[in-house]
């Protein structure tokens, strides 16, 4: 069985490659446009689908696994930050507060598609301007939603979670191997 992830992110294939080593990476290529005045769990599902069928397009035969990730502070979405100044908006708006991190998850064979949406709250402890500058200055936070990356640097910013951690990552494993059961593909 062919399995394709639909994702360029290093985070996405270094978490699926420990439970599959044999996919093929395609990443989708196409705008990333949300739904308007949807809910953060139907935008995350909906981006995630998107990818799915165009790369499903390109691979018909095979499994495609899709994915994104959103951080939601307030009813405002933060995605990927689009320079350094705005990377440091994102970041001192986050700063000492709550948030939430959505990550859509769609997998399609053929005509099936399953899609499905993870969320998890995430506690940033206050942070000074210093150490946000610092941060970015590392270079991290540039192709992360919400400008930040659990796993590396700014895990000494999380004073905790509620939920999925490989959410926070960008692939909810949980889920995803449920899903991908559901289409007959056996992780263990």
């Amino acid at each position: 069985m062919n399995i394709v992830l639909a994702s360029a992110s290093p985070r996405r294939r270094e978490l699926l490659s420990h439970f599959l080593t044999d996919f093929v990476i395609d990443p989708a290529a196409g705008p990333e446009t949300p739904p308007d005045h949807a809910a953060p769990a139907d935008v995350v599902r909906a981006l995630a689908r998107a990818k799915a069928d165009e790369v499903a397009a390109r691979h018909p035969d095979a499994v495609v696994i899709a994915a994104d990730t959103i951080v939601e502070l307030d009813g405002t979405i933060l995605g990927k930050p689009s320079n350094e100044d705005d990377a440091f908006r994102m970041l001192r708006t986050l700063s000492g507060r709550e948030h939430r991190v959505y990550t859509g998850v769609a997998v399609r064979q053929g005509d099936r598609v399953l899609c499905g949406a993870e969320r998890t709250r995430v506690f940033f402890r206050a942070m000074t301007d210093r150490e946000i500058r610092a941060y970015i200055a590392s270079g991290e936070p540039m192709d992360k939603a919400g400008a930040y990356g659990y796993q590396g640097l700014a895990g000494v910013f999380v004073e905790r979670i509620e939920g999925d951690y490989f959410n926070v990552v960008g692939l909810p494993l949980c889920r995803l191997g449920r899903m991908l059961e559901d289409m007959g593909v056996t992780l263990l």
